[in-house]
């Protein structure tokens, strides 16, 4: 690994550190893709990293190419003590606003990986590292919300790379159900091609009812 991304590195690992140093072991990091698409579900992910995981590439996912985004979400897997995701779909979001999806897919995401730890013998997370969410159903774990955390935190790197690799997985097989949209080039996004598509055919069962009632 070059000296600058060791660098870069270490420095996304200053916030996990503080927590090291106080003597906590298992951090969790949670971020989330999906909020802002017309269509799709919501994807949250936890993510349980050792403490001396430096996975060259890790970052906000947004930042790095989707080829290299897939390379380093099998490295964070391989290398996980533990992770979760939590999969809220379009109906639901429509009944309960996104912000509320939002917040039931964290709290999935914690107890799939809280089960995977107990699988290993281990307790629950000592602190959780969240991405900006506030108010939320950590299952009596202590948390720190974080503006910009996937940009900041390794852990919530981590976490984000997993949920954005999970969802866009998904809107590529449903793309195979639904190809006149264009689901796997934007994901479900608002793009033009995406709005053009809405007018032309209507919405699909995919469609998010409460983002798309301006375009049809």
């Amino acid at each position: 690994m070059k000296e600058k991304e060791l660098e870069r590195l270490t420095n996304l690992k200053k916030e996990e550190n503080t927590f090291y140093d106080k003597g906590m072991k298992l951090i969790a990091g949670i971020d989330e893709a999906g909020r802002g698409p017309l269509a799709g579900p919501v994807v949250v992910a936890c993510a349980i990293m050792p403490k001396d995981s430096m996975i060259e590439g890790v970052n906000d996912s947004k930042k790095i190419a989707e080829k290299k985004r897939e390379k380093i979400y099998d490295f964070i897997m391989q290398e996980a003590i533990a992770y979760g995701v939590g999969i809220i779909g379009q109906t639901e979001i429509d009944e309960i606003n996104i912000l509320q999806a939002t917040k039931k897919g964290l709290t999935i995401a914690i107890q799939e990986a809280e089960k995977m730890l107990a699988q290993k013998g281990l307790e629950k997370p000592d602190v959780i590292l969240v991405d900006a969410l506030t108010k939320i159903d950590t299952d009596g774990i202590a948390y720190k919300s974080i503006i910009h955390g996937d940009a900041i935190s390794y852990s919530i790197s981590c976490a984000s790379i997993i949920a954005k690799v999970t969802r866009d997985r998904m809107m590529c097989q449903w793309d195979e159900v639904y190809p006149q949209y264009g689901f796997s080039k934007h994901k479900g996004y608002g793009t033009s091609q995406h709005i053009t598509a809405i007018k032309e055919f209507g919405i699909c069962p995919l469609h998010r009812k409460s983002f798309t009632k301006n375009f049809i």
